[in-house]
């Protein structure tokens, strides 16, 4: 069985492998998503193959659309070349269930790949194009948050950026360059509205896109490339609106486990690719089954009928409460703690933490109970619910592919959000931050991580972060099995309001976590030891 759209005329093999294929016709619909389409997406990775190209597919399944969505890639090429086009835009999608069982589905909803090459005619003339349509709807982006980043820590641009500025909206590169370009294409066709919509992982990401296409826009007005007219109209969010959004599904990197299932079934060409840009990807998706859309209804064009798919369409306080409930209680700060214990007591897998009696202990210690006595509670969404199924369906799914070391990535830019919030919340409350325990001991165990000695007394590679230099400098004499070597070098760390968005003296639980780091750094078995005796 071939995953391409002559391959899966042969209905009955799939299903006897058990795939559910799309119940409607897909040439038509790509013929009349190409003449009129209504949704682009940019950033054509995982997450958006599963989730949002599962939304349309089903959409689509049930009448309730006659379009799919056209894929925009913007940094690696080779993913549209190697598993887009090869497979005719088709994406096996597997959902890995806690019993062990899959359910394998092909999407279709994916009509259109395009490359933002700016530079291949052919390319840039049909986004241009795509651009003009009035009927177009939205544009969504799952491009991480470091896609809409122009400036380094500095404050300066970014040497691409500056280069994107400086050639003006004829040949952009970067994502928010082409961006820009093509919304002043569709501002100088007739100024029809459009919702311009990140789908990214991160705090308040519509205000985060629309900073930079406007930081760009206005860069280029400056030059002379675009006019005042086009910037105005940017920025009237009745005529161009930037919704926010809270996305949430786990999706791993393609499983070699996987692969190997569905070769055993008979489906050829499985393979997972490693780019040339480091993208791991495959013409498969593997992901878990729980998934949460939450999107500011502010559509100037319309949209589809993304409710009838499951998506929480709601006001812009109501996403920024479902994403600090997320990020900053029921789930993030429990994968964050698992991700730096995990490396640090030789854990692969996430899931094969909740086996570990004090690393179940830890994270029900910091949702339910540290986190829940000052949740954000957003009313669509139960944070009691939530958390409940985060802890005991979602991280415990044995066949979720999810390690920590994955996790343990850009934890510095992260701990601010994920635990400074409960702090200052408490401080708030109560004064100080005294009353906690386990998120000082999370703290102090990313600490413990940073020196890449595991406890054993084995080192191990730690994953990339922004800060790794800055951070293994401040911490450097400090030796495990010799706690008399620690000097005080965590406080600059720990006092940095950067870091954890207040000081952790300041909130009374500074000194707290280096008596916890030199419980942990005392010799090999520490890092348990220290466990054992606060998680009871």
């Amino acid at each position: 069985m071939k995953l391409a759209r002559n391959g899966i005329k042969e209905a009955a093999l799939w299903s006897e492998a058990g795939v559910r294929l799309p119940s409607y016709d897909m040439e038509k619909l790509a013929s009349d998503t190409k003449k009129a389409p209504v949704w682009v997406h940019f950033g054509a990775g995982n997450i958006f193959r599963i989730f949002i190209g599962g939304l349309a597919d089903r959409l689509i399944c049930e009448g309730v659309s006659s379009k799919g969505i056209t894929c925009v890639e913007t940094f690696d090429f080779d993913v549209i070349d190697k598993v887009y086009k090869p497979y005719d835009n088709l994406v096996l999608a597997v959902t890995l269930k806690a019993d062990g069982s899959t359910e394998k589905q092909v999407i279709g909803s994916l009509t259109e790949a395009i490359k933002a090459q700016s530079a291949v005619p052919a390319e840039w003339n049909r986004l241009k194009e795509i651009f003009a349509d009035p009927g177009l709807q939205m544009i969504s982006f799952t491009i991480t948050e470091k896609g809409y980043a122009l400036q380094g820590p500095d404050g300066r641009f970014f040497p691409f950026i500056q280069a994107d500025i400086k050639a003006g909206p004829e040949k952009p590169v970067s994502a928010m360059a082409v961006v820009c370009a093509l919304l002043f294409e569709r501002f100088k066709a007739g100024k029809a509205p459009l919702a311009v919509v990140s789908m990214d992982n991160c705090s308040h990401n519509g205000e985060k896109l629309q900073s930079s296409v406007l930081t760009m826009a206005k860069e280029w007005e400056k030059k002379g490339f675009v006019g005042a007219d086009f910037v105005a109209w940017l920025s009237d969010e009745s005529r161009v609106s930037f919704p926010w959004s809270m996305i949430d599904k786990i999706t791993p990197r393609p499983a070699d486990s996987v692969c190997a299932e569905l070769k055993k079934l008979g489906i050829e060409d499985m393979d997972p690719i490693i780019t040339s840009k480091k993208t791991y990807i495959a013409p498969f998706v593997n992901a878990e089954g729980p998934q949460y859309l939450v999107i500011e209804d502010k559509f100037p064009n319309g949209r589809p009928a993304l409710e009838k798919a499951g998506v929480y369409m709601t006001d812009r306080d109501t996403v920024n409460k479902v994403e600090r409930m997320k990020v900053t209680t029921c789930l993030n700060p429990l994968h964050t703690a698992l991700a730096v214990y995990g490396c640090i007591l030789g854990y692969t897998l996430i899931a094969d933490e909740m086996k570990d009696t004090q690393l179940k202990q830890l994270v029900h210690q910091i949702g339910p109970v540290e986190g829940m006595p000052v949740v954000t509670d957003p009313g669509i969404l139960s944070p009691n619910d939530f958390v409940d199924e985060v802890i005991n369906v979602r991280i415990p799914n044995p066949f979720m592919p999810d390690t920590p070391q994955r996790i343990a990535t850009d934890t510095s830019q992260k701990v601010g959000i994920r635990y400074g919030e409960t702090i200052k919340s408490y401080v708030a409350q109560y004064g100080d931050a005294k009353k906690l325990t386990a998120i000082p001991l999370a703290i102090a165990g990313w600490c413990r991580y940073l020196l890449a000695v595991d406890d054993n007394g084995n080192p191990f590679e730690l994953s990339s972060d922004p800060m790794l230099p800055d951070l293994t400098k401040k911490l450097e004499g400090i030796e495990v099995g010799k706690p008399e070597s620690y000097k005080g070098q965590l406080k600059e760390i720990l006092s940095n309001a950067n870091i954890f968005g207040v000081d952790l003296y300041a909130a009374g639980i500074g000194e707290r976590i280096e008596e916890l780091f030199l419980e942990e750094i005392k010799g090999p078995g520490a890092v348990r030891a220290t466990l054992k005796k606060y998680l009871v």
